[in-house]
């Protein structure tokens, strides 16, 4: 299981620390913002990662809590109004790494299936695949595998939510310890990972995210080598 993040040392999981921005390994389990139900969350981190600036940085985008890896953070108000509207023009190259259970439809593909939300009183939201929703696209990438599992690169051409977890859901193959989409009863963390990405900046700014622990035993059993 991830550790839990009160453990951990915001500073020491920058990738990458300059004037305008921070990019952080955001640990699984963590969410962005606390909601209405409270609990631990990036906003607890914003003080220790200041460092020096009077501002808090504040998050450029959106990342699921039980997802790790890459988050950019502005640090000032012209920084982070610049980065969103790179995310919000589809600019921002981004690469997510997912362990899924059984595989796709072949080595390579891209899945155009548009994103609808749905919501109960008893079982709260979630989204589905629906004609009339959001357009939403993944081209995805298969890298390794064993019987059961396969270790996907996925590529978001947009950024709905839940895209991926959904997305990899349609096509069969729900990605690992998904408790929303996936198989239930799972006893795992979430396996996915933003594992890279790559902002179109003068100059330019990119970061790679290492697998998290939890993830590694089933990335190693897909072909993955720690180091390569």
């Amino acid at each position: 299981m991830p550790r839990p993040a009160a453990a951990l040392d915001p500073p020491v999981r920058l990738l990458h620390r300059d004037d305008r921005l921070l990019i952080l390994d955001k640990p699984a389990g963590l969410a962005v913002h606390a909601g209405p139900r409270g609990g631990a969350s990036l906003e607890d981190w914003l003080p220790r990662l200041a460092l020096g600036k009077r501002r808090l940085p504040q998050p450029a985008h959106r990342l699921d809590a039980d997802t790790a890896g890459c988050l950019v953070l502005g640090r000032t108000k012209p920084a982070l109004a610049a980065l969103g509207a790179l995310f919000a023009a589809g600019r921002v190259e981004k690469t997510y790494w997912a362990v899924v259970r059984g595989a796709p439809p072949g080595e390579t593909g891209e899945l155009a299936a548009p994103l609808a939300k749905r919501s109960t009183a008893k079982a709260g939201w979630w989204m589905v695949v629906d004609p009339a929703g959001q357009p939403a696209v993944t081209a995805w990438r298969r890298l390794g595998g064993t019987a059961s599992l396969t270790w996907l690169e996925l590529r978001p051409r947009t950024g709905r939510t839940h895209q991926l977890r959904v997305h990899c859901a349609h096509l069969g193959c729900p990605i690992l310890g998904d408790p929303r989409y996936g198989p239930p009863g799972e006893a795992v963390p979430l396996h996915l990972l933003a594992r890279a990405i790559a902002l179109p900046l003068d100059p330019p700014v990119a970061a790679t995210a290492p697998p998290p622990p939890h993830m590694q035993a089933a990335l190693r059993a897909c072909g993955w080598e720690a180091g390569a």
